[in-house]
């Protein structure tokens, strides 16, 4: 998906920058850069991390910018970023984050018009260019954001580096986050706010669907008002979220553990224990084991030091390959075991039916699963997820055409929890894990956990419905 942070500092902001994007690995592992303004003017760096850790790439670079008092730095799964770009409205650094689904509508027009593009790797468009393309194309860095995102289709929240300020940019619905951090001295736009906290800043402000605000090392100020809509993507408290970070005020960790209650009040599955798939499963495991009132328990375990995030490769057998390997079991917990997991989705089902196949291997007498959203049976529309999430990928597309004959039929009722078709999907889906029972959240019981109205969340990957 990608995920940035920028700072602005009397004094060097290097060491923030850093740092503060390094905490924003979980959301990819393909692209990293910082781009920083000081008294020499702009510097970049971009690495490609398939192989390595931010830290580890962007380290060696960092006496480049010392002495910068402002920048901007990504983590990115689809274009390099940050740019560098010249304009009649000044030089300027842009990252980006969001999906452009009108790409070739607005690429054409702009070569219509006489414009032109760089070509980037593979010979494909870079989103980030085309919004500074659209940016340029007004009077002022306000004007120019304001008409990007009027044209934009999908989602597109961004930074920009200017030599007075950065400029922080939510999406016209907001559905990935801004939020400001404050410390002396110093002011700070993350998508996450996990990258405060070690660094010494303090939540600030939760920028709002559509608003503009430009940030300087003495404050922030609203350079256009928000919008009324607002549609964030639920799924970044269910899976992509760090624990840590909070959303509109809404902490990741307690979201997954309400998640996690409300599949426990709504189950009378007999079991020894309660297990997550780790990481992002143990908030919702944990929930489950305390409102049951049963053992939680690691029967699988993550091996962090060497293996990346299995979703991010580009290649499915090498995705299957990390995902394998990363998870440990717990031999000695396993057998002669009824174990119910807790999973935060289920998208694909290879990685996880090869799991349930080694926890048979081990002794288990029953696997049973329970995912703390509903079925995804739509591909995401507005954010860059993995390639896995197409609609051919999908398992709940995939029960649909076995029971069908075809994976674009009767979507609403599938959709639909306790339903006959929906009963029928998950009941395939549980038979191709070879589990004993499966279980999915209901959306009213998600909602809830999340706690904003329904309306305020994007919840198109499940039941089909957003705002465009």
């Amino acid at each position: 998906m990608g995920g940035f942070f920028g700072t602005v500092s009397k004094e060097d902001c290097v060491k923030d920058l850093f740092y503060g994007t390094d905490y924003l690995s979980h959301l990819g592992t393909k692209l990293g850069g910082l781009a920083v303004h000081g008294s020499k003017g702009f510097s970049r760096s971009i690495h490609n991390l398939e192989n390595n850790y931010f830290r580890t790439k962007l380290e060696p670079d960092l006496y480049k910018f010392k002495g910068g008092t402002k920048g901007i730095g990504i983590i990115s799964d689809y274009d390099a970023q940050p740019l560098i770009i010249a304009s009649h409205l000044g030089k300027f650094g842009i990252v980006t984050v969001g999906k452009i689904n009108n790409m070739k509508a607005l690429s054409d027009q702009a070569l219509a018009g006489k414009k032109h593009f760089s070509e980037t790797s593979g010979g494909d468009l870079s989103p980030t260019e085309l919004v500074a393309m659209l940016i340029c194309g007004e009077d002022s860095y306000e004007e120019g954001i304001r008409h990007a995102q009027e044209l934009i289709k999908g989602s597109c929240s961004m930074l920009l580096l200017t030599e007075k300020g950065i400029y922080a940019a939510r999406d016209r619905l907001g559905r990935t986050p801004i939020i400001i951090g404050k410390k002396d001295g110093a002011y700070a736009a993350s998508s996450e706010t996990c990258a405060f906290f070690n660094l010494g800043f303090e939540i600030e402000k939760y920028i709002a669907p559509g608003e503009i605000v430009f940030m300087t090392e003495d404050g922030y100020e609203q350079r256009k008002k928000p919008g009324k809509k607002m549609q964030i993507c639920a799924f970044l408290w269910v899976y992509y979220g760090y624990p840590a970070s909070t959303y509109e005020g809404i902490n990741v960790e307690n979201v997954r553990y309400n998640c996690g209650a409300a599949l426990a009040r709504n189950d009378d599955v007999k079991v020894d224990y309660v297990s997550g798939i780790p990481d992002s499963g143990i908030g919702h495991a944990l929930g489950y084991a305390n409102t049951k009132r049963i053992p939680y328990r690691r029967s699988f375990v993550k091996y962090t030091p060497t293996w990346p995030r299995s979703f991010m490769p580009q290649d499915q057998s090498t995705r299957d390959l990390v995902a394998k390997m990363k998870l440990i079991p717990n031999k000695s917990l396993i057998k002669g075991k009824k174990i119910l997991f807790c999973e935060d989705s289920i998208v694909r089902g290879t990685q996880l039916q090869d799991n349930i196949g080694i926890l048979y291997d081990d002794g288990a007498l029953e696997v049973h699963m329970r995912a703390a959203c509903p079925t995804l049976i739509f591909p995401c529309e507005f954010l860059n997820f993995s390639t896995s999430r197409s609609t051919l990928d999908l398992i709940g597309r995939k029960a649909i055409k076995k029971l069908e004959g075809g994976d674009d039929k009767f979507l609403d009722e599938y959709a639909s929890a306790g339903s006959e078709k929906n009963l029928a999907m998950v009941d395939y889906i549980r038979q191709k894990l070879k589990l004993a029972s499966l279980g999915y959240q209901k959306m009213e019981d998600l909602v809830a956990a999340v706690g904003l109205p329904k309306h305020k969340l994007c919840t198109h990957c499940w039941d089909g419905t957003s705002y465009f």
